[in-house]
């Protein structure tokens, strides 16, 4: 066994990372960090401090014996100097590390640390209470920001220096971690572009990039969806001067032939309501209704990054739903991929005529083994579930319990509610197959996933996420700062991993 520092540079503006692997021991770091757990002993911490100092980290635990959730808290050795600890009470799961790693991203900032040298495990008894790489990994999830268009931007770095025995699962869980974080920020920093930055042309000229990482991207304009009969997606796009758009991203991770899984997502990088115009108050934050989209995106670069022994495909509908000239007016009547008519009632009810030809194509095309698609469906879902769950629909019963306990295990919620037959009934048009709002009232996200339903036309098993109240956040939380928060990447990588691979 070697001891190895790791050098974790993280940056305080967009998300840089930087890992130096150091064959030294040598402490150049005045602020230290160390793991304690009720079974933590004086002789843990020879040779790393001085016996006065230990005697303060022993007085320290006595205080704290009854303590029975985990605690960060540091003693001050001088004005510059400290020890920071971290208090194990539990054995603690994945998230649970990772939580613990993203406190101790906060603690450090808010307590202005700029340089920490961390024990990654003084003793046995701390293996077994924290996966350390995910402590890591939470701590770099926590750290991001998006302030790329900040004229003043603060440079500002926190060195984490790492010292941790050699194991040789570290290296194949970082690359995995580090995968899923370049996918979560990539889908973060998608989701906090301005509208006038990241409009449908920009953001197809970005996907056709990630080629260069080993994804086969199509890319499907306007002539080419005219050819194939989108008429449903190309419809809301019609009064943008940009262009409307349908991409696909295809990994082939496995030897075999077999199905691939199909993952969906909603882009309409802004959503004005078109001729059913919404209000001007909180407009701004439409700009995150592609936010299904970049979910999508982030999956599937994970996907490549980490080498994912699956085969998996990403479609996404990138339109901008704007009142010009040309624009689709309500009363419009349009004919979908799948066939079949739909009656435009409301301009502002958009992205399920995005999903409706993108759902289509997505089956007919690919034939995967499921489908799931998230969107930024429905105001209605926020006020069912807040921010707390996303709406889940499905017609298979057993992918939609693979969703769920995917979802507990990272904390990425998920909650079913009802599809059924009846609700058909509120969608049914006079004048053509169906339309795309229901008039009656009520049910607005279960309406909006019942008409989603009828474009899965040859049964594959098929989920519908609501992300609404999920993709953006006023407030940080446990593993985000405020803003873009990139859920469903994580949900969607554990449902896989778990599964699949």
């Amino acid at each position: 066994m070697y001891l190895y520092l790791f050098q974790l540079l993280l940056y305080l503006y967009s998300m840089s990372l930087k890992i130096k692997y150091l064959n030294t021991r040598n402490n150049y770091s005045k602020n230290k960090a160390i793991f304690l757990t009720k079974e933590s002993k004086i002789s843990d911490f020879k040779g790393i401090f001085d016996d006065q100092i230990n005697i303060k980290i022993i007085g320290f635990l006595k205080n704290n014996t009854k303590s029975k959730e985990n605690k960060i808290s540091a003693l001050n050795l001088d004005f510059d100097q400290k020890i920071i600890i971290i208090l194990l009470v539990n054995k603690n799961d994945f998230f649970q590390s990772e939580k613990i790693g993203a406190r101790f991203y906060d603690f450090v900032k808010n307590n202005d640390v700029n340089n920490v040298l961390i024990f990654g495990s003084n003793s046995s008894s701390v293996i077994n209470k924290i996966e350390f790489e995910s402590f890591l990994h939470g701590a770099e999830l926590k750290s991001y920001e998006f302030n790329l268009y900040k004229s003043k931007k603060n440079n500002k770095i926190i060195n984490f220096n790492i010292l941790i025995q050699k194991n040789k699962n570290n290296k194949e869980t970082k690359k995995k971690l580090n995968a899923l974080l370049d996918g979560v920020n990539f889908t973060k920093d998608l989701v906090s572009e301005p509208g006038n930055i990241l409009h449908p042309d920009e953001y197809a000229k970005r996907l056709s990039g990630l080629k260069k990482i080993g994804l086969k991207v199509t890319i499907y304009d306007k002539k080419k969806l005219k050819k194939l009969g989108c008429n449903a997606l190309l419809g809301v796009g019609q009064g943008s001067i940009r262009g409307s758009y349908l991409v696909t991203m295809e990994w082939n991770g496995k030897k075999s032939k077999s199905k691939p899984l199909a993952f969906v997502g909603k882009g309409v990088c802004f959503d004005t309501g078109g001729i059913s115009l919404k209000p001007a108050r909180f407009m701004e934050d439409m700009t995150y209704d592609m936010a299904g989209s970049a979910v999508v995106v982030g999956l599937m670069k994970n996907f490549a990054l980490r080498k994912a022994k699956i085969n998996a495909v990403g479609v996404v509908g990138l339109v901008e739903n704007m009142p010009g000239g040309n624009a689709q007016r309500p009363g419009d009547i349009v004919k979908s991929y799948s066939g079949k008519t739909i009656e435009v009632l409301n301009t502002d009810a958009e992205g399920r005529l995005v999903l409706a030809d993108a759902l289509t194509f997505t089956e007919k095309k690919f034939k995967p083994s499921f489908i799931i698609d998230l969107a930024t469906l429905t105001g209605a879902i926020i006020v069912s579930l807040g921010s707390e769950y996303a709406g889940l629909f499905s017609n298979d019963d057993k992918l939609s319990q693979k969703i769920y306990e995917a979802g507990e295990k990272v904390k990425e919620k998920v909650w079913r509610l009802p599809l059924h037959k009846n609700f058909d009934k509120l969608m049914n048009s006079k004048n053509a197959d169906m339309q795309n709002i229901n008039y009656v009232g009520g049910a607005g996200s279960i309406t909006a996933a019942q008409f989603l339903q009828r474009f899965i036309i040859n049964k594959t098993p098929w989920a519908h996420l609501d992300i609404a109240g999920m993709a953006f956040s006023k407030y940080a939380g446990a593993l985000n700062s405020s803003g873009a928060t990139g859920y469903g990447v994580r949900l969607l990588n554990k449902l896989v991993e778990d599964n699949y691979e």
